[in-house]
């Protein structure tokens, strides 16, 4: 199914390095899904070989001040475990986009992202809007919490939601197969990057 790459945009969503790099707060959690899927090489190749093609590549980090102010101050369940781990600390290492991707000339870095839904907490809905964007590209972490939170309202905004099955990565093989499998298929369609790279018209 072919996608016009100049109503494309993908979102990478929490390429940081306390999830990305040796020594971030929360790698040990994901390494062994981020190994299976080869997700960091896959996503640069996507990024790089999209961004070639006309598409809008979009970052969407998650930071928070020291003391974790803007968030409820008795957090539970995924938001728990970043304060337990003291992760994403703005102007922290911990925080930064990991370096193999690093942002670009023309790439868009959605600023405020401070819980599991892009759209929730930024104008990621604009910027999509005023781009004239229809079709959204989603990866990154985890895959059953941010990635399949931003696709599900994705697809109720209206837009047409892929979920790149081989740039995403979470806490276990079963919660990956899971969410791909069950999950996600009901409001995205689940491409590889390769195949997402394919049906691009050029």
């Amino acid at each position: 199914m072919p996608i016009d790459p100049k109503t494309t945009a993908l979102l990478l969503i929490e390429y940081q390095n306390d999830f990305t790099s040796e020594g971030g707060a929360l790698h040990t959690g994901v390494k062994s899904v981020m190994e299976s899927t080869n997700m960091l090489a896959n996503t640069k190749r996507a990024a790089d070989e999209a961004r070639a093609a006309g598409v809008t590549v979009m970052f969407a980090p998650i930071s928070f001040a020291k003391g974790y102010g803007e968030i409820t101050p008795d957090p539970y369940g995924i938001l728990k475990g970043v304060v337990d781990a003291n992760a994403f600390v703005r102007g922290t290492w911990g925080a930064e986009i990991v370096d193999s991707l690093t942002p670009q000339q023309g790439d868009i870095v959605v600023e405020g992202k401070r819980g599991l839904d892009t759209f929730a907490s930024t104008n990621l809905d604009f910027i999509l809007r005023s781009r004239g964007i229809k079709t959204l590209a989603v990866a990154g972490f985890l895959t059953n919490c941010c990635v399949e939170s931003t696709a599900r309202t994705g697809y109720e905004k209206g837009f047409s939601i892929v979920a790149l099955s081989d740039c995403a990565a979470t806490l276990s093989d079963e919660e990956q197969r899971f969410t791909f499998e069950k999950n996600l298929p009901m409001f995205a369609r689940i491409l590889t990057h390769t195949e997402f790279l394919s049906d691009l018209s050029r």
